[in-house]
């Protein structure tokens, strides 16, 4: 059925777009009840049931202003969504024989061995045990944006504690490292061998960094809450291990930083991700039922079990908030990123609220993106309100 609908709201209307299988109409009200209980702004889901798409609804608008809507084009970048693309597209690695996840990462980057970094496995990267959490070398403001100028203070730098016994959320410096092992077994850098593994032969509208002009102007804008949450951090609490994540950002305000064109074309595989929820979804429907789908297959089933097999289940020292670690991608851990009543789903979300995540009992991929970022420290009651409608449906 087509979803057409106008809410009329805080002084605004929202259209909401899209269609759904008629057995999943209360999904797509739930997800237009977020425009009436909650704050949203623009926002998008899509969601895989066994391999065939179940909804897809879109709706609001991708600017502050309420001036542009977001179209079904729209793309927005959903934050750490990133890591669990870029994890799953590591294993693929792994699956070929490429990589071996408990082999010393020095064994691909020689150069890595360097104060005490010799024993830090790829397995450490994966699950956040690394000790590499942050860059503490001094960088100029906006050194995020040079991936290989991070890649090189991260060579040169020791771990902060053993690797492999503290788990601290790798905010960006996870995808700086696995990215180098990946030029380095492959050739490619990180993210044209997701393009060429994983977006491009699922058809994914989705990528990391060097949007095109086109691009840039079908971008949804950020809308974040910065005062009290994880961004205000650098400036209000310089000593916090969390704060030393964002110290190679630019000296400018966050809302600024996540919609520059520097941002969008800067290559942050573990954050600056473009795409839209359709995208995502897809991924994780393939992953969710075996790692096919439509006649593309990404990994084999024997490899999919190794990646979901739990790593650890710490608080971890960067937000200290639980984690139940993956490898590359998180498990169901309900007071810091719920997804669904299943334990054994997968996924990453994103800061602000977006979310990707496959369920591999019901063989679900979910994907929801906003642009309005809430303030909380978990995946929040918008992607919440969506996926309970879509159990209470199975």
């Amino acid at each position: 059925m087509q979803v057409e609908k106008t809410l009329s709201v805080r002084g605004h209307e929202f259209q909401i777009h899209g269609w759904c299988d008629d057995a999943f109409e209360a999904v797509a009200d739930a997800f237009a009840a977020n425009y009436v209980d909650e704050e949203e702004i623009g926002s998008a889901t899509t969601i895989y049931v066994d391999g065939r798409k179940v909804i897809d609804v879109w709706g609001g608008y991708r600017d502050a202003d309420y001036a542009k809507p977001w179209n079904e084009d729209t793309i927005v970048c959903m934050m750490s969504v990133a890591k669990g693309i870029a994890g799953m597209a590591f294993n693929i690695l792994i699956d070929r024989g490429q990589v071996d996840p408990d082999m010393p990462v020095a064994e691909y980057w020689p150069e890595f061995a360097r104060n005490g970094k010799e024993r830090v496995l790829v397995r450490h990267v994966l699950d956040h045990t690394a000790g590499l959490p942050v860059v503490l070398e001094p960088m100029w403001r906006g050194a995020i944006f040079d991936c290989d100028a991070i890649v090189g203070a991260l060579e040169r730098q020791a771990p902060l504690w053993e690797p492999g016994t503290v788990a601290a959320y790798h905010i960006h410096t996870q995808g700086n490292i696995l990215g180098e092992i990946v030029r380095r077994v492959t050739g490619k850098r990180f993210p044209a061998f997701i393009a060429d593994e994983v977006t491009g032969p699922l058809g994914m509208d989705y990528q990391y960094g060097n949007l095109s002009d086109a691009d840039l102007n079908r971008c949804a804008t950020l809308v974040p809450t910065v005062e009290g949450t994880l961004l205000a951090r650098r400036d209000t609490d310089p000593d916090a291990l969390i704060a030393k994540g964002f110290t190679q950002f630019p000296d400018e305000p966050m809302p600024v930083t996540l919609n520059s064109t520097a941002w969008r074309r800067a290559e942050i595989t573990s954050a600056s991700g473009h795409g839209n929820p359709r995208a995502v979804a897809r991924v994780y429907a393939a992953i969710s039922r075996g790692g096919e789908i439509d006649g593309v297959r990404l990994m084999r089933p024997e490899t999919i079990k190794d990646m979901l097999t739990e790593q650890h289940n710490q608080t971890e020292r960067m937000q200290e908030r639980p984690y139940h670690q993956a490898r590359g991608v998180l498990l169901n851990t309900p007071v810091s990123v719920w997804m669904g009543p299943q334990m054994r789903s997968f996924g990453h979300h994103g800061f602000g609220g977006s979310i990707g995540f496959g369920d591999p009992e019901a063989h679900i991929g979910f994907a929801y993106a906003c642009n309005k970022m809430h303030a909380r420290g978990d995946n929040g009651p918008r992607a919440r309100r969506i996926i309970e409608a879509l159990y209470e449906v199975l």
